[in-house]
C-alpha cells in the first residue's frame, strides 16, 4: 500500500455480502432495513470486491470488517477468513479487521490468535450494543489479551446505533452498552492496546471526548454521521486537543466517502487539521508505510 499516494484512509467500511456461501435471510433482512434508515445512496450488497474496487477508483484505503453478533442479535456475518483473504488479494487498498462476539470466551481469544497468525488482520471490531455486552466486562478480557499481545487495534462502536432504529423495541438493541465510558477501564488494564471510539457518541460525545484526552491510547472514528451533524465540541477539539487523535470513517456502503468529505469540507475543520484526520493520523496508528504509532 502506498499511502503517499491515497487521498484518504476510511478507518470504517462494512463488508455486508459473503461470496462462499448464501447471505442469511435474518441478516439480509436487517441490512435492508439499515439502507433505508440511512438513505443509503449505493446498494449495501457489498462484497469484499465490491469495497476493494469503490476505493481504489477514488483513490483511498479501506478498514474492512464484519460485525459478528450472532450471539446478541442472531445475524450471520461474513467470515473473517473470507474477509482477511480476500483482502489480502486487494492488499493496495484494503486493511482487514476481523470482528469476534465477546462471549465467545477463551475459545474466542484463540481465534483471535489464529487470525492474527495465519490470516493477517490488523485490528478488531466491536459493536457492543448489537453484541450486549458491556465493553469493561470481564469475560471479554480473554479476547483483547490476545489482541493486545499483538498490539492492534480495537475498534468499538458508540453512542445511538442506526440499526434497530424505529423498530418495535430497537429490535432489541440496547444503547446502554455503547456509553464510551465504558471503555475507560478497558484503556486503564491494556495500556498497549489501540482503542478507538467509533462515531460521535451521542448522547456521550462528552465522555468519549474525556477518555480519548486522558488516555493516550485512545482515538475518536468520526464515522456513521455526516459532518454537518457533528457536535460542536466534537468539531472544537479535533481542531485542537485531539487534532492527533480523531480518524476519518465513512460507515459505508451507508454512508459513501464522497458525502461524507463534501460535508466535512463545510463543517469547521481547519485547514492544516484535515490531511491529519482524513490519512495522517490513520497512518500512523496502523503502522503503514514503516510508520510507528505514538
Amino acid at each position: 500500500m502506498n499511502v503517499d499516494e491515497l487521498v484518504a484512509i476510511d478507518i470504517h467500511t462494512h463488508v455486508k455480502i459473503p461470496t462462499r456461501e448464501p447471505e442469511d435471510a435474518l441478516t439480509r433482512e436487517q441490512r435492508l432495513v439499515a439502507a433505508k434508515m440511512f438513505k443509503a445512496e449505493v446498494d449495501t450488497a457489498v462484497t469484499v470486491a465490491d469495497v476493494a474496487e469503490y476505493y481504489r477508483e477514488r483513490r483511498m484505503a479501506a478498514v474492512i470488517f464484519p460485525v459478528d453478533s450472532e450471539a446478541g442479535t442472531g445475524e450471520v456475518p461474513v467470515g473473517n477468513e473470507e474477509v482477511a483473504e480476500l483482502a489480502a488479494d486487494h492488499a493496495d487498498v484494503l486493511i482487514p479487521f476481523a470482528s469476534i462476539d465477546p462471549w465467545k470466551g477463551r475459545g474466542g481469544a484463540r481465534q483471535a490468535r489464529r487470525l492474527i497468525e495465519e490470516h493477517g488482520v490488523k485490528g478488531f471490531k466491536f459493536h457492543p450494543s448489537m453484541q450486549a455486552f458491556f465493553p469493561d466486562d470481564r469475560h471479554a478480557y480473554p479476547l483483547y489479551e490476545a489482541i493486545a499481545e499483538a498490539g492492534l487495534p480495537a475498534l468499538f462502536h458508540s453512542g445511538q446505533s442506526g440499526i434497530g432504529m424505529g423498530q418495535p423495541g430497537g429490535a432489541g438493541i440496547r444503547l446502554k452498552y455503547s456509553n464510551p465510558i465504558h471503555l475507560d477501564d478497558v484503556a486503564v488494564d491494556f495500556p498497549e492496546m489501540p482503542i478507538i471510539i467509533a462515531h460521535p457518541s451521542t448522547p456521550w460525545q462528552d465522555e468519549a471526548i474525556a477518555v480519548a484526552m486522558h488516555k493516550p491510547q485512545v482515538y475518536i472514528d468520526l464515522s456513521g454521521w455526516s459532518p454537518k451533524y457533528f457536535p460542536p465540541q466534537l468539531v472544537h477539539h479535533a481542531n485542537t486537543l485531539l487534532k492527533h487523535k480523531v480518524l476519518f470513517g465513512s460507515d459505508f456502503p451507508f454512508i459513501t466517502p464522497e458525502r461524507w468529505i463534501s460535508d466535512f469540507e463545510q463543517a469547521g475543520f481547519r485547514d492544516e487539521v484535515k490531511p491529519l484526520i482524513l490519512k495522517q493520523n490513520a497512518a500512523r496508528l496502523l503502522g503503514l508505510n514503516g510508520g510507528g504509532r505514538p
